[in-house]
C-alpha cells in the first residue's frame, strides 16, 4: 500500500474515533434513541474494523439470538457489508435481511470521503406472524437450534419493533440531517486540538490561524514552533495526521466556508482573503476538501438557510 495511502486511512481512522467519543454523536445519539425507541450506531467507514458486536442497547434481543448461530450471523454480516457499500455509493440506504428485518446505513462524509456510517434499523415493517417464522426457522436450519434456543428466538421475533415505512422514512431523513453536520463536525475536528498535542504544535498551530492570509513557509512556521524543519514535520504529522500544507489548507478552507455565506463576498475576493494567492488555487483546494466548488457549495448552503 502506498504510504499517503496508509496516511490518509490512519488519518480517517483516528477521526473516526474522535467523533465516536464526540460529545455532538452522543447527544444526538441519545436523543435518536429516546425520541424513535431504535438504535443508532456510528460504524467504521474501514471494512476491517467494522463488525457488528459493540454495544448491547444497538442490539435487538432477536439479532442477539440470531448471532449464536454461525450461519445466520454471516449471512447478517454480509448483508450489512453490502448495506454500507450501497450507502458509499447511493447515500441513505435500507436493506431487508433474510429474517425480514430492515436496517439502514448513511454516510458521514468529509468531503467526498466517507469517514463514517450512521446506522439504525433492525425492525420490523410489516406485524410478524408464525408463518413468516416458520420460514426463517427454516432458512436457519432446524436441526441447528435445540428447543430452548427456539423458544428464545420465537420470543425475540415477536417482541421485536415494528415500524410504520412511511414513519421509519421520516426518521432516516432525520439521520441523514445529522450526518452532514455530523460531517461538518468531523472537518472542524479535523484542525482542532485535541487537548495532548507538544506545546511546540500548539505554538505552531497558533501562529497558522493568526496568519492564515500570509504565505506561511514551513521555515517560517517551524521557527516560531522552535524546532528543525525537518523535526518540525515529523512531529506536526504525529500529532495532527496531517501535512503541514493539508493543515493550513483545512484551515484556510473552514474560514473560506463561513465567508461563503455572505451572499455580498465575491468568491475571488474570499480567495485572496483566506490566503491563497490564486482563484484557480482556491477552488482547486476547496473542491479537492469540500467535494464541491466554492459556487456550488454557496448555492447548496443558501438554500439549506433559506428553506
Amino acid at each position: 500500500m502506498p504510504v499517503a495511502t496508509q496516511a490518509h486511512r490512519e488519518f480517517e481512522s483516528g477521526l473516526y474515533e474522535r467523533l465516536q467519543l464526540s460529545e455532538r454523536f452522543l447527544t444526538y445519539q441519545n436523543a435518536f434513541r429516546t425520541a424513535t425507541g431504535l438504535p443508532l450506531r456510528l460504524v467504521s467507514a474501514d471494512p476491517e474494523h467494522w463488525c457488528l458486536d459493540d454495544q448491547n442497547v444497538n442490539r435487538s434481543p432477536f439479532c442477539e439470538i440470531l448471532n449464536l448461530c454461525k450461519r445466520a450471523c454471516d449471512a447478517c454480516v454480509e448483508t450489512n457489508r453490502k448495506l454500507m457499500k450501497d450507502a458509499e455509493c447511493q447515500g441513505p440506504s435500507t436493506c431487508h435481511c433474510f429474517a425480514g428485518l430492515s436496517a439502514t446505513a448513511v454516510p458521514v462524509k468529509m468531503g467526498t470521503s466517507v469517514v463514517a456510517y450512521l446506522k439504525t434499523g433492525q425492525v420490523f415493517h410489516q406485524m410478524p406472524n408464525e408463518s413468516r417464522f416458520k420460514e426463517v426457522v427454516s432458512a436457519i436450519g432446524r436441526k441447528t437450534l435445540d428447543d430452548s434456543l427456539l423458544n428464545q428466538l420465537h420470543t425475540a421475533y415477536f417482541q421485536t419493533q415494528t415500524v410504520d415505512p412511511q414513519r421509519y422514512n421520516s426518521m432516516v431523513k432525520l439521520l441523514h440531517s445529522f450526518a452532514e453536520q455530523l460531517g461538518e463536525h468531523a472537518e472542524s475536528l479535523a484542525i482542532i486540538d485535541e487537548g495532548s498535542e507538544p506545546s511546540a504544535i500548539a505554538k505552531a498551530r497558533q501562529y497558522i490561524l493568526a496568519n492564515l492570509d500570509q504565505p506561511l513557509p514551513l521555515g517560517e512556521v517551524a521557527k516560531h514552533a522552535g524546532l528543525s524543519a525537518s523535526h518540525f514535520c515529523r512531529i506536526f504529522k504525529d500529532s495532527t495526521g496531517l501535512t503541514l500544507t493539508d493543515y493550513i489548507n483545512r484551515s484556510r478552507i473552514e474560514w473560506a466556508k463561513r465567508e461563503l455565506l455572505k451572499p455580498e463576498a465575491r468568491i475571488s475576493e474570499i480567495a485572496f482573503l483566506v490566503g491563497y494567492q490564486s482563484l484557480s488555487q482556491f477552488n482547486r483546494s476547496f473542491a479537492r476538501i469540500v467535494g464541491a466548488s466554492p459556487t456550488e457549495y454557496r448555492r447548496e448552503r443558501l438554500y439549506k438557510t433559506a428553506s
